[in-house]
């Protein structure tokens, strides 16, 4: 197993990516935090992982809160001593043309998006800089590389969390951490079954591997990252989409 009594926080935990993520770890070997808004899902998802064997706890997390991130780690060492690997999945969107945008749907994605994940980097650092040791895995978008017309806000977080994670990367990277992204393109989640037949053409048309992806690919380079075979990358914005982005 590759993450054998490894440590990990999983937020935004609850369905989709998240959940496919910290499924993933569970079967690798890990103790898993997961962390979601949503107490009952979060609650859900954990049991049932519980009841395939895995090693899971959860917690209720609003990530755009100091406060819910510091409670999220002081939980997490309360229950299993150490962090290990960190993946900052947790996002939202409020999309609009920006001319239309109210400043409220701005602030309020950039908050949980890009600041949510400032809050969880900071909160693990100071045990993962104890432990020299530590894999941080923060979830962008290739919206982030490419832009997306109605889309300024979300494109802006997470274009923001790839400059964060090269950031942290070279801060870190000394105290043997390393920090990536990763930046899926679409991913048959909850946010995509609702497209049209039109968009869906569209979109496909768009990826040369024809398909949409699916949260268990990402979940793959999520595991990979968090290994000991991803020991030496770091600062990277790896994408996940099928070569819509190149």
């Amino acid at each position: 197993m590759q993450l054998q009594e490894k440590v990990a926080i999983v937020t935004g935990a609850s369905r989709g990516i998240g959940a496919a993520i910290a499924r993933k770890f569970c079967r690798e070997g890990a103790n898993v935090m997961l962390c979601s808004r949503s107490e009952t899902s979060v609650a859900a998802v954990a049991e049932t992982l519980v009841s395939e064997g895995g090693s899971a706890k959860h917690t209720q997390t609003d990530v755009s809160i100091r406060s819910d991130v510091t409670a999220l780690v002081d939980l997490t060492l309360q229950e299993f001593s150490r962090i290990d690997v960190l993946v900052n999945n947790a996002g939202i969107t409020q999309d609009a043309l920006l001319m239309r945008m109210k400043d409220e749907a701005w602030e309020t994605v950039l908050q949980a998006n890009l600041t949510g994940t400032m809050y969880c980097i900071r909160a693990v650092l100071r045990a993962m800089m104890r432990q020299k040791s530590g894999r941080i895995i923060n979830i962008a978008s290739v919206v982030g590389l490419m832009g997306n017309a109605g889309q300024a806000n979300y494109a802006a977080s997470k274009a923001g969390i790839i400059g964060l994670t090269k950031s942290m990367a070279k801060e870190v990277g000394s105290r043997g951490i390393t920090v990536n992204a990763i930046a899926p393109g679409f991913i048959s989640t909850d946010m995509t079954a609702g497209l049209s037949e039109v968009d869906e053409e569209r979109m496909l048309k768009a990826i040369p591997l024809g398909s949409f992806g699916t949260p268990e690919n990402v979940a793959e380079l999520a595991l990979f990252l968090a290994s000991d075979a991803a020991r030496y990358i770091t600062g990277q914005a790896i994408q996940v989409d099928g070569g819509m982005v190149m």
